[in-house]
């Protein structure tokens, strides 16, 4: 009789930066993140898409700004709210992610991920990582966001944005 061994699936990602849009709890892989920062001066950026809302000045290093409720199509925040930079590194560029509110590094491990559930909206849908989508946690419900596709605004509709 031959014993086969079964190894149990290997998890890369198990802690979280995590942070808020609107009433939403998202969590980017803390492998992904550079840093996060407070609200940063920006500069517009004509013609661009709507979700780019400026650039930075990151220590000498110009950064595009993705503001995260144009990508989620969530509604705009508060004149007096300024929004937070999480930092990341995707596909070889830093990308400043702007988020509403920054929460905690938090492991996740042990905890499973399922699937987004459809009655989510689409645009946030969009956004969630497929493979570990959504993970329940004791006290919230964290979404595992994708910042590859949510740093691509190339395939939001054509709508400029930004200052002409």
């Amino acid at each position: 009789m031959t014993t086969v061994a079964v190894t149990p699936p290997v998890r890369t990602v198990e802690q979280y930066c995590t942070f808020w849009v609107a009433d939403l709890f998202f969590g980017v892989a803390v492998e992904e993140v550079q840093e996060v920062l407070r609200h940063q001066p920006m500069t517009p950026v004509p013609r661009a898409d709507a979700a780019v809302t400026g650039l930075i000045n990151l220590r000498g290093q110009i950064v595009i700004a993705v503001d995260l409720r144009v990508r989620l199509g969530l509604p705009p925040r508060e004149a007096d709210q300024l929004p937070m930079n999480v930092i990341v590194r995707t596909r070889g560029e830093v990308v400043s992610l702007l988020v509403d509110d920054i929460g905690d590094v938090i492991d996740t491990a042990g905890v499973d991920g399922q699937p987004a559930p459809a009655n989510m909206p689409r645009k946030v849908q969009d956004l969630v990582c497929k493979d570990r989508g959504v993970l329940p946690l004791a006290d919230a419900i964290l979404l595992v966001l994708d910042a590859d596709r949510a740093v691509d605004v190339s395939t939001t509709p054509d709508n400029p944005g930004g200052t002409p």
